[in-house]
């Protein structure tokens, strides 16, 4: 409250007033500020993919952060760290932040996927898969949301939307209330590539009656893909594929295990590394097996090569093909018995076959059957996915939240029922809906495949981290052990590159130390040092005529009292 002494206020005492105004004022707002009182923050983000395949460049080729954070809103990014989260990550704002040169983009993560809406995930994905296409010198990272981090990210939309208002607004929130965040990434050490990665592939089999037994080939790649590589856990694209690979080495060895229940046939399963970079741990197998090996269940008669690949989701079931099977051959005979174990047991599933002839002018093939396709095996890929560029087939969004575990049983019924049809000639027998092989002590067990997707999802399968981070290596260390323990013959083929020439390069410094500094703008130390100006003057008038101003208050005092 004003002091109530008669004097009038003059301008000097007026400009004090102002200035100890907005000081309580900026004072005040930095007081009930959410964020704790620290000058800074430090938290680890995960830089973009980058990698070399095929002479191709993918991903982002910086890791140096040191600039302001501003909202994907804010009409001027340049020089500027671009904070979104996935619903402000579009194809729209992430390009036009690329085009105005941005320094920086950091995407916030939510903890919860599942809590993200339908469309929201959609949209995110395929923006991630847009941006994974092509190269960018501007480094992406993406971070886990917390509180320090949420709170930032409003106060830059705050000030984003404090920009529509009138300039004086503006300049003064600016000066007084506005608080800044810089964002520093301190390690300075340059890029540097990594060509001395290895893939590990794992074999093993279960041997059926007969010398010349035909062998049934059951395949897939347990590494995982995104936008970054630490936070890649592929849950269904390809930790489903795994589980049901599994899953049915644990089923069929029960019926191997007995000689009155074992088939005329071979059954040698496979897991492969280096399956989102153009399947190069299968390449290297079947090379391993076909050129180098002197005796191998792929040398002869081999009667198809079933791959699984993304088989957590949906409501449709597609038989990939290079090309469609003719009448009479193994593929057209289990292509039968797939869709007669649908229609009978599950009629609500979409069985299609979809048609994709191989590009030999392309680098790279788009399903691991293609690979056993150009060394004329013949072979598919069975998945919910139609389309072999899908968003779904790498994205950070693919965690065990995804996944639905009564679908993904399902699928798993359907390929057993239909391998045991073909394999044992049960269509004469009856449909499949009154003879049904896997029921009761050899039933999907719901447990198992849960605990199997939560191993497998525990850690990012990521091709780059599988042969150096502990938890990978330990991962693919018992994905062996699961082998031996149902299988024969089990084998462990470790790939390495050539040095001079790889066929894939990774790169370092996918994880980084970021710190967040709290700060105020340089419009609030001008202002700041004008206030203590105006001060420091007001104080030196009022000295320079206490004689006047003190006559002036012993009237005042005197008036009033009379």
């Amino acid at each position: 409250m004003p002091l109530q002494t008669g004097i009038p206020a003059g301008p000097d005492v007026m400009l004090l007033s102002t200035a100890a105004v907005l000081l309580m004022l900026c004072a005040q707002r930095m007081h009930g500020s959410a964020l704790p009182a620290v000058s800074s923050y430090d938290f680890t983000a995960y830089r973009m993919q980058q990698y070399n395949l095929a002479q191709q460049k993918h991903g982002c080729r910086g890791a140096i952060v040191v600039a302001e954070a501003r909202s994907a809103d804010e009409p001027s990014l340049t020089r500027r760290c671009v904070i979104m989260k996935i619903q402000d990550f579009t194809v729209e704002t992430y390009f036009e932040a690329l085009r105005q040169n941005a320094a920086a983009v950091l995407i916030l993560l939510p903890q919860n996927i599942s809590s993200v809406s339908h469309e929201t995930v959609k949209s995110f994905m395929v923006s991630e898969n847009e941006a994974l296409q092509k190269e960018t010198l501007i480094p992406v990272y993406v971070v886990p949301e917390d509180e320090q981090l949420l709170y930032m990210y409003d106060e830059v939309k705050q000030a984003a939307a404090s920009r529509t208002s009138s300039i004086l607004v503006r300049v003064l929130r600016s000066m007084v209330t506005a608080t800044a965040f810089q964002l520093l990434v301190s390690n300075n050490n340059a890029i540097k590539a990594i060509t001395d990665n290895t893939i590990v592939a794992l074999e093993g089999a279960l041997l059926g009656t007969g010398e010349d037994a035909p062998t049934i080939v059951i395949t897939a790649h347990y590494d995982s893909y995104g936008l970054a590589p630490w936070l890649s856990y592929g849950a269904d694209s390809n930790g489903s594929g795994v589980v049901i690979l599994l899953e049915l080495a644990r089923l069929f060895q029960k019926l191997y295990s007995s000689s009155s229940t074992r088939p005329h046939y071979n059954l040698l399963f496979s897991l492969t590394g280096g399956g989102k970079y153009n399947f190069l741990g299968t390449k290297r197998w079947i090379e391993e097996n076909l050129d180098h090996a002197e005796s191998s269940l792929l040398h002869d008669n081999v009667a198809f090569v079933l791959c699984l690949d993304t088989l957590a989701k949906g409501d449709e079931l597609y038989v990939h093909v290079s090309r469609p099977p003719k009448p009479d051959t193994p593929l057209h005979s289990f292509v039968q018995q797939l869709e007669e174990v649908v229609f009978s047991r599950f009629p609500w599933v979409t069985v299609g076959l979809v048609h994709k002839k191989i590009n030999l002018v392309e680098s790279t093939v788009a399903w691991e059957h293609e690979r056993y396709s150009l060394r004329r095996i013949l072979g598919f890929t069975l998945s919910h996915v139609e389309d072999p560029k899908s968003e779904l087939r790498g994205t950070i969004l693919d965690t065990m939240s995804q996944v639905d575990f009564r679908k993904l049983k399902r699928n798993g019924i359907i390929i057993a029922e239909a391998l045991a049809r073909y394999m044992y000639n049960l269509s004469d027998k009856g449909s499949p809906k009154d003879i049904q092989v896997f029921k009761g002590q050899l039933d999907f067990q719901d447990s198992r495949m849960s605990s199997l997707m939560s191993f497998l999802t525990s850690v990012p399968r990521a091709a780059q981290l599988l042969h150096k981070e502990p938890g990978q290596i330990l991962l693919v260390n018992s994905l062996e052990q699961e082998f031996k323990h149902y299988l024969q013959q089990v084998q462990r083929h470790t790939f390495r590159q050539d040095k001079r020439d790889p066929e894939i390069t990774f790169f370092d410094q996918m994880n980084q130390p970021i710190v967040m500094y709290r700060v105020k703008p340089a419009a609030f130390d001008l202002f700041l040092g004008g206030c203590i100006t105006a001060y420091l003057g007001i104080v030196y008038y009022s000295i320079q005529n206490f004689g006047h101003l003190y006559t002036k208050l012993k009237a005042a005092v005197k008036t009033k009292h009379q």
